[in-house]
């Protein structure tokens, strides 16, 4: 079941719960004092008759708690882990992200309806988004495609609009097994309309040329590491309704290669704090 609407199916009935006792049960339980205290009845009587039940008292405690995580991860900020080294060197396995809900709109939690217009991704945004093959998974990929732009990948060089994308400064990259993706790859920085990011390239062979004209209302995404990036040069393009958010910052790290370790000497101190470019 998808987590937010786990979490407003919680929210509702805490609040049903909480709204029932106080206009419904509560009433009833201060009558029944009442009559047991005009009947002569003792104050320990009139005490389990005003108690309130077990599941009213959690319901009144929880309901603000979730009523506050609810609005923050619905309108302003949500936290993901990267699964997997599609997006290495930016993002490392194990890496916990923050991601701004509305930067791209402010969208109704669970139907994803957009209210308001905030904004649109820009080229070289890091962003999550819906899997538009299947919408219960999420992604994150950096935006490399505009509504209208050309987009060309040929021998791992990224076209946009005719125009090369500047890959420079060279270095070797020492990588681990990412699932079948073995590698000993290298580093370059790209530009992308000004946005500077690292991304890396392997020997293994392209399949072919590739040409993609966005469409409207739609985005053409990319992983960093791209020769081990399941993207939309192979299931197309991403829907303005899917976005999610843009990723911004990395607020925890943990070093996923070491489970052998501690969990306090596997903390990747030096990635916590650092922003997503």
């Amino acid at each position: 079941m998808d987590f937010a609407l786990l979490m407003l199916m919680v929210l509702l009935a805490t609040g049903l719960i909480w709204l029932s006792d106080y206009f419904i049960w509560l009433p009833a339980r201060r009558r029944e004092a009442e009559a047991i205290k005009d009947g002569g009845g003792s104050q320990a009587q009139v005490e389990r008759a005003l108690k309130e039940p077990v599941y009213v008292e959690y319901a009144r405690a929880f309901f603000p708690v979730i009523l506050l995580v609810f609005f923050l991860r619905s309108f302003l900020v949500e936290p993901f882990r990267i699964p997997s080294g599609s997006m290495l060197p930016s993002l490392l396995i194990g890496d916990f992200i923050l991601v701004n809900k509305f930067s791209y709109g402010i969208r109704l939690p669970v139907i994803n309806l957009k209210i308001v217009d905030t904004g649109a991704p820009r080229r070289g945004d890091v962003i999550v988004f819906r899997f538009p093959e299947d919408p219960s998974i999420n992604y994150i990929k950096r935006v490399v495609g505009l509504p209208g732009d050309r987009i060309v990948y040929r021998d791992k060089k990224l076209y946009v609009n005719d125009q090369a994308m500047n890959q420079q400064d060279v270095r070797l990259y020492r990588g681990t097994r990412d699932g079948d993706c073995a590698f000993m790859a290298e580093r370059f920085s790209e530009q992308l309309d000004g946005v500077r990011h690292d991304i890396l390239l392997t020997p293994r062979p392209d399949p072919r040329t590739q040409t993609f004209v966005v469409p409207d209302n739609h985005y053409f995404v990319m992983g960093d590491n791209r020769d081990c990036s399941n993207d939309s040069r192979f299931w197309g393009y991403v829907p303005d309704a899917n976005l999610v958010g843009r990723a911004f910052l990395v607020w925890f790290s943990l070093d996923t290669a070491s489970d052998h370790k501690w969990l306090w000497n596997r903390i990747v101190w030096q990635r916590i704090g650092d922003s997503i470019q």
